[in-house]
């Protein structure tokens, strides 16, 4: 092999050199990672005896003899000759950067600048490991041995994560118990198929369609929960590696993403509270930026952050000095616990008042600036400095950046460095599609790689704060454990909320879905991204996939696609490709070999060096712009010691244009995907289908928290915009049913799982069909159900106790409680039969007729009374299903027990399933009737008039049955007629 094709060390940046027999030294055999004999050995009598991309041990005996290197031979250079069959989509190229001038290494200093000092340092090692030999011969042979070896373990074993199943004695009954209701359902739909009720065969075949979809939705929802798994993370380890004593940190930096559009409807203060709590992170100041999108363009938003900033030069050192939870001052000092217990420090008391004492201050002068913000002048709104604000026009106006805080920006009051913090707000002109929340965070993206580049991304909404400091520490020990973190696309926290009744009357904390669903899908391939408290790996937004996934050209992976577990339960089988996969692997393959050869350029200049970008065509991809592209190619992240900042902030600028996602893959392939207003959904699944996994991380105490839409209209429509967006994928070329195929990468059950995302809505028809059915049954006296056999009576027990086992057994392993089932199982009813149901036409009118629905931002901020909002009701058309149904099923239980009452002994049999039947409808109906009542004698004037509406409309068939009064046959009233002797 020749000289120039050796690669570099990644640690001296060095060429790591050949072995005695004239052939590339490798050290790990795993991956290739490319690192010097010198620098392994030295690493090795450090302790460190992995290696640090995949974790995997280094073979001392090859260091000590390189003959043994002579079978795998050509492992280096197959792997430099084939790297550009890869494809974009599996970078596990060289990990030295293609820019080496601005690639990071551990420490996050670039390693041009070290390039010198490396080289000074290789002999530096040699003579302290002649030292250390020396010193180690003192010590006795079998004591050497004993102490490397706990050394080795120490770091292979010592995972910063360990990963723990569901106890047998738990898991198993429940996956016994499904099959048995998977038999039980087959032999419930054979003898309802095979038992028609002819006397009304209308409803009985509406009722076994009905019944054939839930059955089929619940296999959907079940089966992906069949490997539930849970996850403890060791943060001391964590802090133990990256966070040495004397030593510059090395945990990675996070770029923090809080989004914002409308501050009359998502109050400034509560943004600000999110704000001050990532500000306070415990976490390196130097390795965090918080980015703020402003989508609405608003003054009111801006001036709010001008205030936060000076208040978090107080509220910062406060948090860090007296470490307390949570560090969203509205919450913390809203708390209803002795904030003395646990604090010795003799100043907590003083400064405690003092600093509730300047946020009360601070909220009075947001306070002004809303209220002040109420009524916008004729003129429009002016800055400090008279000139106009350039978002006057929310519509069409340029981008806006502003960088508060920062190693160039204001200190806290003790002189410490904070966090940086930078508003920005995307250009915006008329004629230009800009896609709503997905359209902003991929703004954020290209903004923050210019600015910060960290590695990892973590984006909030505006009203989740952060509740446990220490939440960036647990994702990191995912995403920087060298064994886990390579295929790690994403980490996603639950959902926690503040301000919801103690009943949770709507189900908003989604406990079943957070506690149990996330829990199954983290046994598979990961959990579904929910849109918030999610921490990014940067290089999976770039459309890339993970470094170990192999080429799509080549067969399948060997795991599992059924659980992704195992490879000897699935064999492997070649994938036939189309013309467009084709094409798009081509694609692929022609960017990564851009990728590998700019391995080459870090001696050309500034001009060169973007000409070379634009030539190799990733301009088509990331648009035009040669920074931010560089900077994608920065594995680690970081920015360039040498930019100029003001040149940075035009190239910020530059990013943000409206035009400038045009003939590019954003929002296509790279970022948020496009396509429907769950771009959450979307996203995920996108990486999930390049082979990437995810990881659901639960701490003890909340990582964050927000707020709820807690009264009725509000949640309905929070479900309709969910339920819509899964109709839009449904209705798109991202539909899982045949979406992702080619690769075989998505797993079968997370696939299953996805399906069950977007088909949910459809739900909706048949539950409405079958919520009307018990009225009916009962105004027209004919039921769905035959008489029922010994053998029918068994199945519908078994089917009853099955559904019932079920749930208790889900209650046992995922630590749920039976009220949060109950809940669940009701709003799944309530939301079915209204928002899913519009969400169904919405999404059908939208494909068919072009005709778009824009939905509103739900109010964040409640009441000033606890709870008050939940007993708001505005009226929506949202309401009219399920208060039909409800008045519908009321009126049928009326006619059913009256016909008993005329019928006679023998008609309070078969009125027993009848009613049963409708109670089952109404109990599920109850929260929202409770909810359509408002406060004891304040019932909403549309729902009385509703009501007689209905009612009138019921009197009237009820007059015409008329069950009270015997039915006389004609033919008998003519002859008794005849009889009469006149």
């Amino acid at each position: 092999m020749m000289v120039s094709d050796i690669p570099i060390c990644h640690t001296c940046g060095e060429q790591v050199g050949v072995d005695t027999n004239g052939e590339v030294f490798i050290a790990c055999h795993e991956c290739q990672f490319p690192i010097c004999k010198v620098c392994v050995q030295y690493d090795i009598k450090e302790g460190r005896n992995v290696c640090l991309r995949c974790g995997s041990p280094f073979d001392k005996n090859l260091l000590m003899d390189d003959t043994k290197t002579s079978g795998n031979q050509h492992t280096m250079a197959s792997h430099l000759s084939h790297s550009q069959d890869v494809g974009v989509h599996a970078r596990h190229v060289s990990s030295v950067s293609t820019v080496d001038s601005e690639l990071n290494d551990e420490s996050g200093k670039p390693i041009w600048k070290n390039r010198v000092e490396s080289w000074k340092d290789k002999k530096n090692k040699k003579k302290r490991s002649t030292v250390k030999t020396e010193q180690e011969a003192q010590v006795p042979p079998q004591q050497q041995m004993e102490e490397k070896q706990i050394s080795e373990e120490a770091v292979v074993t010592h995972s910063f994560s360990s990963v723990y199943p569901i106890p047998s004695s738990r898991l198993t009954p429940y996956r016994i118990v499904i099959i048995m209701r998977l038999i039980i359902l087959g032999l419930f739909f054979q003898y309802r198929i095979t038992n028609p009720v002819d006397s009304a065969f209308g409803l009985w075949l509406t009722s076994i369609i009905c019944e054939i979809w839930f059955a089929f939705s619940w296999v959907l929802d079940q089966f992906p929960k069949w490997f539930p798994v849970c996850r403890d993370t060791f943060i001391d380890r964590l802090s133990a590696r990256f966070e040495r004593e004397g030593e510059p940190s090395q945990l990675a930096a996070v770029d923090f993403f809080v989004s914002t559009v409308d501050p009359l409807k998502e109050p400034p203060l509560i943004t600000a509270n999110t704000v001050l709590s990532i500000l306070a992170v415990d976490y390196p100041v130097d390795k965090v930026s918080c980015y703020v999108s402003d989508d609405g363009a608003a003054m009111l938003t801006f001036e709010s952050l001008v205030e936060t900033a000076d208040f978090a030069r107080k509220w910062v050192p406060f948090c860090k000095k007296f470490s307390i939870e949570p560090r969203a001052p509205e919450f913390y000092f809203s708390q209803k616990i002795d904030y003395l217990k646990d604090k010795v420090q003799p100043s907590f008391v003083k400064e405690r008042r003092a600093m509730k004492r300047a946020y009360e201050e601070f909220k009075v002068r947001v306070n002004a600036l809303v209220a002040k913000a109420q009524k916008t002048p004729d003129e429009g709104w002016s800055m400090q400095d008279g000139t106009a604000w350039p978002g006057n026009n929310p519509r069409d106006h340029p981008g806006m950046i502003q960088v508060f805080l920062g190693n160039t920006g204001a200190h806290d009051v003790e002189g410490n460095e904070l966090p940086r913090l930078v508003y920005v707000s995307r250009e915006k002109r008329p004629g230009y599609q800009h896609h709503k929340k997905a359209g902003a965070e991929n703004a954020l993206v290209r903004v923050s790689a210019v600015l910060t580049n960290a590695p990892f991304i973590l984006n909030l909404d505006c009203d989740h704060y952060v509740n446990n400091s220490q939440a960036i520490r647990e994702a990191m020990c995912f995403l920087m454990d060298p064994q886990v973190g390579r295929d790690v696309c994403y980490v996603q926290f639950p959902q926690r909320f503040d301000g919801i009744d103690r009943s949770d009357r709507y189900a908003n904390r989604n406990t079943v879905f957070f506690d149990v669903n996330m829990k199954g899908l983290d046994g598979i391939q990961g959990p579904v991204y929910v849109g918030t408290g999610c921490v990014f790996n940067r290089q999976a937004l770039y459309g890339y996939g993970p470094p170990s996934m192999p080429s799509l050209s080549k067969t399948s992976s060997s795991s599992c696609s059924w659980c992704g577990c195992c490879s000897c339960c699935c064999p492997s089988k070649k994938i036939s490709k189309d013309p467009t996969e084709i094409q798009r692997d081509a694609k692929r393959e022609e960017l990564d070999a851009a990728i590998f050869n700019l391995r080459e350029i870090d001696n050309y200049d500034e001009y060169e060096r973007s000409m070379l970008i634009s030539q190799l065509s990733f301009e088509k991809t990331f648009g035009l712009s040669s920074v931010f592209i560089e900077s994608t190619l920065m594995e680690n992240g970081g920015v360039a010691e040498s930019a100029n900042p003001s040149t940075l902030i035009k190239e910020a600028i530059h990013v943000i244009s409206c035009g400038y996602e045009e003939k590019s893959a954003w929002g296509k392939e790279i970022g948020w995907i496009y396509g429907s207003v769950t771009e959450d959904i979307l996203t995920g699944f996108k990486m999930h289908c390049r082979g990437w996994r995810s990881i659901y991380c639960m701490p003890f105490r909340p990582a964050f928290k927000g707020s709820a839409p807690i009264n009725l209209s509000d949640r309905l429509h929070q479900v309709l915009r969910w339920a819509l967006g899964s109709v839009e994928i449904f209705l798109s070329r991202h539909c899982p049913l045949w979406y992702g195929f080619a690769g075989g990468r998505l797993k079968w059950l997370q696939r299953m799982a996805y399906i069950n995302t977007i088909v949910y809505p459809f739900t909706s028809l048949p539950l409405v069909a079958y919520c009307s059915l018990p009225a009916i049954c009962l105004l027209t006296g004919k039921f769905i159900i035959p008489t029922l056999s010994n053998l029918a009576s068994t199945l519908f027990l078994g089917l009853f106790l099955s559904i019932i086992l079920t749930s208790v057994l889900e209650l046992r392993w995922s630590g749920v409680s039976i009220e949060d089932i109950w809940r669940n199982e009701q709003f799944w009813v309530i939301g079915g039969v209204s928002a899913h149901l519009f969400a169904v036409f919405q999404g059908f009118l939208k494909m068919l007729a072009g005709v778009d629905t824009n939905f509103t931002v739900t109010t964040k901020a409640a009441e000033d009374t606890e709870f008050g909002e939940l007993y708001m009701v505005k009226w929506t058309t949202l309401l009219i299903p399920p208060t039909t149904l409800i008045v519908v099923n009321l009126v049928g239980v009326v006619a059913g027990f009256s016909d008993a009452l005329n019928g006679g002994y023998e008609a309070w049999g078969p009125l027993f399933g009848k009613v049963f039947f409708a109670f089952w409808v109404i109990f599920h109906l109850y929260p929202f009737l409770k909810g359509l009542m408002g406060r004891q004698n304040r019932t909403p004037t549309i729902v009385v008039l509703w009501s007689v509406l209905l009612a009138s409309v019921f009197s009237l068939v009820w007059v015409k049955i008329n069950p009270f009064v015997n039915q006389v046959d004609s033919t008998t009233v003519a002859q008794s007629c005849i009889a009469i002797d006149c």
